[in-house]
């Protein structure tokens, strides 16, 4: 036991799970915690997130003046800045075109309240996903045109639209693409395209390709305004206060599932700065709407805002994140956000159901590398999400296709785990032709493949994808950094846990054992899921809960096979501000026997 201590977390070779837990980085076993709450945690926490040592009080505060690059380092950022600043001085009708989900609007927000504070009349257009799917179209550029916009800035779209911007070009209109997405060798003819994955980009700029897009945005945001201010456009004018979006900036990128390290943490540590002042008026219509009252955190933004945000896109009307984002008007942010909520609702009961399809499908898929599951009626608005519910779930990535029948083709969205590029093999099974459309980054993509087509595409990605899955998996180990006996468990323990974050993929929230508890009781809470109150041998006990886990072997055990039984427990320590005082409470991942 005392060599396995020195590998595996309280000595747990295989969990309930099946999983073996091992350190994050070096030993951090705390005991009851006293004495230990200090700078050496966060110092660990951050080292073992890839910071050097002596790089440990740059992180530990992270700021834009620490982390921004200079936007001129982008390809095409001047040129693009250039050419917005000269529609801005010729009063040039602009109109920016962005993509449906929380990227795409708070992007497309932050563009519009730059141009507006610059003195143009900016206007958007955002597409409707079921009538026109994602990416700009060429009928939809031409016909901005036609309606005045001499200068067209698409967001969160356009890196791989290669015949719709054709078409723009044809027809003599002038195209910005600002985007993130994984872009092929041969890219569409703009007037710009600001894109770190760009093949053709310098070290510095490909080094910040895990932006969502309203990170490019904000750059680009900074780019014009310096541009402006070297032509004398402030004597007269006040600049613009960029820091003040930095809320739609933390915003979109947690929503995007963007990497939060670097400048993305620099963006979402301040942004949410900026959100708790609630001075947007429709930033805090949806804080409302979502029952927030205290100082949002980055989970917040992924799990009560920014699903609110997703629903208008995903099953309602494309505009209305926009328009809540950009509104003027308290009475119209209200009633927006409240629609919004309704929506989301709604979005929910929908989603259920083509989950429970699509998990009827995952019981007859064996031996895949990826999931790839299609159905007929499934609505596209919701195939992300379950998308991520199975990749959770299974632990391999993850695709779910809606098929139009009478089109003959799906539309599909995926999702992938960590060490899985899924972009780049969705943009190579396009390249061979499997597809009609398709592009993405590494942890999530969207396609649309020929009905007849698919079984060909799903070996394709099984054949290109196997060895990837096979690795990553292997890797898959419960990665702890903290062991604690349950008198740890305290809300000081979270204070302190949460001067490391923001957390988010890629800077992942510390995860601690607690152990050995034995279960003083177990139940069901919700629809599916399990609450335990555990109790250790120094005499403090603790809540915790396991959600959507019911039907796990973990909860199965903790259930009806734990009289008697001493475990271990993994997972992330909240706060539990129900009772009358705060308490910690434990987000219950894994558990394992302790006897």
């Amino acid at each position: 036991m005392a060599t396995q201590s020195l590998t595996y977390v309280f000595g747990v070779a295989q969990s309930l799970s099946g999983r073996a837990w091992h350190w994050r980085g070096g030993n951090m076993e705390l005991g009851d915690g006293a004495g230990a709450l200090d700078r050496d945690i966060l110092s660990q926490l951050l080292m073992t997130r890839g910071v050097a040592r002596d790089d440990v009080a740059r992180h530990a505060r992270p700021t834009l003046r620490d982390f921004l690059p200079d936007p001129s380092a982008f390809r095409d950022m001047d040129q693009a800045a250039e050419r917005i600043a000269q529609a801005i001085l010729a009063a040039e009708r602009i109109t920016i075109y962005g993509d449906y989900d929380v990227d795409g609007a708070t992007s497309a927000a932050l563009m519009v309240e730059v141009l507006r504070a610059l003195g143009s009349e900016a206007d958007f257009y955002i597409p409707d996903r079921l009538l026109e799917g994602y990416g700009p179209s060429g009928e939809a550029l031409v016909a901005l045109a036609e309606a005045g916009s001499s200068l067209i800035v698409t967001v969160d779209c356009g890196a791989m639209a290669h015949e719709a911007l054709t078409i723009a070009r044809d027809a003599g209109v002038d195209v910005i693409v600002v985007d993130h997405h994984k872009c092929a060798a041969d890219l569409p003819p703009t007037a710009a395209l600001v894109n770190p994955n760009r093949l053709d980009e310098s070290d510095l700029a490909a080094s910040h390709g895990h932006l969502a897009a309203v990170g490019v945005a904000f750059l680009l945001a900074i780019a014009l305004v310096r541009t402006l201010r070297a032509q004398d456009y402030f004597t007269q004018r006040e600049e613009p206060d960029l820091m003040g979006l930095l809320d739609l900036v933390a915003l979109g990128t947690v929503a995007d599932v963007a990497a939060l390290h670097g400048l993305n943490r620099a963006f979402v540590a301040q942004g949410l700065k900026v959100l708790a002042r609630r001075e947007r008026i429709g930033m805090a219509a949806l804080m409302d709407a979502s029952r927030l009252k205290r100082a949002p955190q980055a989970s917040d933004l992924g799990f009560a805002l920014g699903p609110r945000i997703n629903a208008g896109g995903r099953i309602g009307e494309s505009t209305l994140g926009v328009r809540l984002l950009t509104t003027r008007d308290p009475e119209e942010a209200r009633a927006i956000a409240e629609q919004l909520s309704a929506l989301n609702e709604e979005r929910r009961a929908i989603e259920a159901e083509v989950q429970e399809a699509a998990e009827a499908q995952i019981a007859g898929q064996h031996n895949c590398a990826v999931h790839v599951i299609a159905g007929a009626g499934w609505h596209p608005g919701v195939i992300g999400i379950v998308a991520g519910r199975i990749k959770e779930k299974t632990g391999r990535p993850a695709i779910v296709i809606a098929q139009d029948d009478k089109e003959g083709t799906g539309k599909g969205s995926g999702r992938s785990i960590s060490g899985v590029d899924l972009g780049a093999a969705i943009i190579a099974a396009r390249e061979e032709g499997l597809l009609v459309a398709g592009g993405g980054h590494a942890m999530a993509a969207g396609l649309t493949v020929p009905n007849d087509k698919l079984a060909a595409f799903t070996e394709f990605l099984d054949q290109r994808l196997a060895r990837d899955v096979e690795l990553a998996r292997a890797g898959q180990a419960m990665k702890l950094d903290l062991a604690l006996a349950p008198g740890g468990l305290t809300p000081e323990l979270v204070d302190t846990l949460e001067t490391a974050g923001p957390y988010g993929v890629g800077w992942p929230a510390p995860r601690v054992a607690v152990g050995p508890v034995r279960v003083v009781k177990a139940d069901v809470v919700g629809k599916d899921h399990l609450r335990v109150i555990a109790s250790g041998g120094d005499g403090k006990s603790f809540k915790s809960i396991a959600f959507r886990a019911a039907e796990t072997e973990m909860a199965q055990t903790l259930l009806h096979r734990s009289a008697g039984r001493q475990f271990h427990f993994a997972g992330r320590v909240k706060i539990d501000d129900w009772g009358t005082r705060p308490a910690a409470e434990l987000h219950l991942e894994d558990a394992a026997f302790a006897d």
